[in-house]
């Protein structure tokens, strides 16, 4: 076997990543605390052609360096806004139509598998490291998906939820074609 160049792999440069047809999917990161974490997802946000990322309350932005270490050039191509409430983020999203889910261990969630993202749109809010999402943002939400774990942790890395997340919606919105 051998690796393939970045050439071969056929990527799109940015003028023209940004006229593909994004899903309509919104990333809302409430209060994540680590600028590396936060670069991270936007560079997941950019594999998975997800619509937008909102950062909200102590969220690091661009051009914060951490945040563009992990990024790597992400937050050029992923479409972002900062609101420093996330519940303000959340209510404007819903009176646009948008179905708002946390991702977060709650009574009644929805497992990611079996999870189906609704349209016009759907935004994911992913929590601080430590505290998750908050208790009064689960509130307002219309819904609350989880990843099911096996081990004795409680919880996984915000950037790799956001990443299986992507993932997994991606898979199951792919058919919205470029």
């Amino acid at each position: 076997m051998q690796k393939l160049t970045n050439e071969e792999l056929g990527r799109p440069d940015l003028t023209a990543y940004q006229q593909i047809k994004k899903l309509p999917i919104i990333l809302i990161l409430d209060n994540v605390r680590s600028a590396l974490n936060v670069g991270s997802v936007f560079r997941s946000a950019d594999a998975f052609r997800i619509g937008k990322i909102i950062l909200c309350g102590i969220t690091a932005q661009p051009p914060h360096k951490e945040v563009l270490k992990t990024a790597l050039g992400a937050t050029s191509s992923v479409p972002w806004e900062y609101d420093k409430d996330t519940l303000s983020a959340v209510k404007k999203l819903q009176s646009e139509g948008v179905k708002v889910y946390a991702l977060e261990q709650v009574q009644e969630s929805i497992s990611l598998e079996d999870f189906l993202p609704q349209l016009p749109a759907t935004a994911i809010i992913f929590g601080h490291e430590m505290d998750g999402v908050s208790q009064e943002v689960v509130d307002l939400c219309d819904g609350s998906i989880e990843i099911r774990q096996e081990g004795t942790k409680h919880s996984l890395n915000v950037s790799v939820c956001a990443g299986i997340v992507c993932w997994e919606l991606h898979k199951k919105l792919s058919h919205l074609q470029q």
